[in-house]
């Protein structure tokens, strides 16, 4: 009988002397999913493209021809009788908003915006108001005295006038 890809990576990293620890501490892969994959026993391995990962690299380190080590891995899922890894084994489910943009009208979506918009502005109106008004400012604003002039502020005097009147 052939020895499979466990066998030839165990083999491998005995004759060049590697213990499992330092391939799990280089590679950064589990010591039991090492050692899964020496003992052929896949079903405590991930799976899918994590699998072909961990021998990739785990042949990668001993320095272990890595396609042929992909291939063994390959030819033992099929004799195994293992579903292609390849293939998706289920279908993800993936939720969209597609169903929400088909069901609101272009109009209500106009008629959304032109209430945001005018929400918008109606803030920003009275945030201008309310600071106008705690400062003391009289300023027009359109739309604020019903199309009237805005008042105008008499001039009292020249600015010598002025300074006498607020120094203390």
């Amino acid at each position: 009988m052939t020895q499979s890809i466990g066998e030839k990576l165990r083999l491998a990293r005995e004759t060049r002397g590697i213990a499992l620890r330092e391939i799990s501490e280089q590679t950064r892969i589990s010591m039991r999913y090492l050692e899964a994959i020496e003992n052929d026993d896949y079903r405590h391995l991930p799976g899918g493209i994590f699998n072909r990962s961990f021998i990739r690299a785990y042949a990668k380190f001993i320095g272990y021809d890595e396609q042929e080590a992909m291939e063994d891995y390959a030819r033992t899922m099929r004799e195994r009788g293992e579903p292609a890894e390849d293939a998706p084994k289920h279908r993800a489910m993936v939720y969209t908003d597609d169903a929400a943009t088909h069901m609101r009208s272009p109009l209500f979506t106009l008629l959304l915006a032109i209430i945001i918009l005018a929400a918008l502005s109606l803030a920003v109106w009275a945030g201008l108001y309310f600071y106008q008004r705690s400062t003391g400012q009289k300023v027009h604003l359109p739309g604020m005295n019903g199309g009237e002039q805005p008042m105008k502020i008499k001039n009292r005097g020249n600015a010598r006038e002025d300074e006498h009147d607020f120094t203390v």
